[in-house]
């Protein structure tokens, strides 16, 4: 039960963060959702032994927590809780590419190991990406931006109502182990088969609890239609910013900016 409300606690402070009025959270998001669709395509753009120059990139999530205001410490968390699934992914790597690529000192680094290395700092720069885009905008204009773009409204409606269903689902979810836990003796009666059951008591309340809805919103005039607080209106820094982020995105991938600025150290140091 308390797994299930500390989920719904942290997918619900995220929605809570887009609220605060900063720079980044007054822009507009279609620019902002276009500035993170062309920082994503640019790192998972390069190739698989590429670490070095991702390295730069880490300058968009960065200044972005600075100017919103974010918890780099929440954000953070969330990024390890979804790590394993990257791990796993790219840990097979140093078993299927033993092929020496450098050296550090006398240890021998093969391409297995510098590619899962890759993998991972993608994740990070992808996964904290998405999860700065909806602490600074907000999943509901996301949604309406990607309307905004092109999306059909069907897609967009139902990607909506998939995130707010989270919440209704968990919350009856973490109700219903609660009443169960409070009639059982000493913790008796809670095997699998019992949450089965739960399982399936929790679809039939959930189908009854989406009919309601349904009816509620056609009750309140609802046409399909996303409509926000504040009508979405593209301004001079909402183009800039889109604009000025690309084309460092698009310099950081052409040319290898860590590669220069350590020559440059280099001869300094000389």
């Amino acid at each position: 039960m308390g797994t299930i409300e500390n989920s719904l606690y942290n997918i619900g402070y995220l929605e809570t963060l887009s609220y605060q009025s900063t720079p980044i959270h007054r822009l507009d998001p279609r620019a902002k959702l276009l500035t993170t669709m062309v920082f994503i395509v640019a790192v998972v753009s390069f190739p698989k032994y590429a670490v070095r120059s991702l390295v730069p990139f880490m300058l968009y999530p960065v200044a972005l927590i600075a100017l919103g205001n974010l918890p780099a410490g929440f954000l953070g968390k969330k990024i390890l809780l979804a790590a394993p699934f990257a791990f796993f992914i790219g840990i097979f790597n140093p078993l299927l590419d033993r092929q020496v690529m450098a050296h550090l000192g006398p240890l021998a680094i093969s391409g297995g190991w510098v590619s899962f290395a890759s993998i991972m700092l993608r994740f990070v720069l992808t996964v904290s990406a998405a999860l700065i885009l909806v602490a600074v905008t907000g999943f509901h204009q996301v949604c309406a931006a990607l309307e905004r773009l092109g999306m059909p409204r069907a897609f967009a409606l139902q990607l909506l109502f998939l995130y707010r269903y989270l919440f209704v689902l968990g919350g009856e979810a973490a109700r219903m182990v609660r009443a169960r836990a409070l009639r059982s003796f000493d913790g008796r009666g809670l095997g699998f088969g019992t949450y089965g059951s739960l399982l399936g008591h929790l679809l039939l309340r959930t189908l009854d609890r989406a009919q309601r809805l349904h009816l509620a919103m056609l009750s309140r005039g609802f046409d399909g239609e996303i409509r926000l607080l504040r009508p979405l209106r593209l301004h001079g820094r909402d183009v800039g910013f889109f604009l000025g982020w690309s084309a460092l995105f698009v310099l950081l991938r052409i040319y290898d900016i860590s590669q220069w600025w350590g020559t440059w150290v280099m001869g300094l140091v000389k």
